[in-house]
């Protein structure tokens, strides 16, 4: 018989994913179960099913859900954040788990190189002020000096694969790069073209502030009132990777004074609402949680996700398995 595969993605997800051939593969190497997200509706499709296609808004995989599930083996997960999908109860039963998160290292790492040129080049603050109606001389000459990349000093916590892609970016264009990363050795840092250095002194020196850490219990809040402190006058810090990693209250207080600016893609609501007060602020520059939203990366995360099935149903080994070990000191 031939496997059965239950997609457990919205229909908007399933066409940015898959391209007309990538759906045709994936119909040849199994029976598909278009299902959605409905938690009763998948019970039912998961109950013969071996391959289940997950995306951001697919119901945890636990519980009677996974009771459900006897025959299942992959869960081929479309995103790169897993913690909200699958725990202990997915691996006890011997179910394997990949995900897709290689294929958005390098947009992540574009948006968060233009986060940091915009800041330095005081970009946003520009913008904000025309738009506003400021006069043209206030507006040139009102605001903090503006830096160039080449020669400023670019803190980079934690060295991720978007992290690495990200200090690769900058240091062709000339950044002096600081990393803080308890996982990487002083060798390996000079390695990826950066000064291992303690949290604390990589935000007293650094222009910019990247963050690329994983969001695990480790780093909770690993930037808060005390951290931001550190940071110099003029300072911005970059954040397109998760906001569990940083005090967003005390992030708001400074930059409701002014003193820093910030780029952030990612907030502990989301979608951001609308009386958010980081919405009126002209040293804040706001994405809707996109930094990975090319069509190329969609693309292909479509391509992993279909390549690791086939590889799996032929009994090969995985090339993005996650592993309850490796979830453990990942986001």
């Amino acid at each position: 018989m031939r496997p059965t595969i239950a997609v457990a993605l919205e229909e908007g997800l399933r066409r940015l994913f898959f391209t007309a051939e990538q759906w045709r593969e994936l119909e040849e190497a199994g029976e598909l179960r278009i299902c959605g997200i409905d938690p009763e509706r998948l019970a039912k499709e998961l109950a013969d099913a071996e391959v289940v296609v997950t995306g951001w808004n697919t119901p945890r995989l636990e519980g009677e859900l996974l009771a459900a599930a006897p025959r299942l083996k992959l869960v081929a997960h479309t995103g790169a954040a897993l913690r909200f999908l699958v725990g202990d109860e997915v691996f006890a039963r011997g179910i394997r788990v990949s995900q897709a998160g290689e294929a958005m290292a390098p947009a992540v790492a574009e948006v968060s190189l233009a986060f940091t040129l915009t800041l330095l080049h005081r970009i946003h603050r520009f913008d904000h002020a025309l738009h506003s109606g400021a006069g043209w001389t206030r507006t040139k000459y009102g605001t903090l000096e503006a830096s160039e990349l080449r020669g400023s000093v670019i803190g980079v916590v934690g060295a991720s694969r978007t992290g690495r892609a990200y200090m690769e970016l900058v240091r062709a264009l000339g950044g002096v790069l600081l990393l803080a990363d308890p996982m990487v050795t002083a060798g390996q840092a000079a390695a990826l073209g950066a000064e291992l250095v303690p949290l604390d002194e990589l935000l007293e020196r650094s222009r910019i502030v990247a963050l690329h850490a994983p969001a695990i219990p480790e780093t909770r809040r690993l930037i808060g009132r005390r951290e931001l402190g550190l940071m110099a006058d003029g300072a911005g810090l970059v954040n397109t990777a998760r906001s569990w990693l940083v005090d967003s209250d005390a992030l708001l207080e400074e930059l409701r004074e002014g003193r820093l600016d910030g780029a952030l893609d990612v907030y502990d609501e989301e979608p951001l609402p609308v009386s958010s007060p980081l919405r009126g602020l002209p040293n804040v520059l706001l994405t809707p949680h996109e930094a990975a939203g090319a069509v190329q990366v969609r693309r292909r995360q479509g391509r992993i996700v279909v390549d690791e099935i086939g590889r799996f149903l032929a009994g090969e080994p995985l090339r993005h398995e996650m592993t309850r070990e490796i979830l453990a000191t990942t986001a």
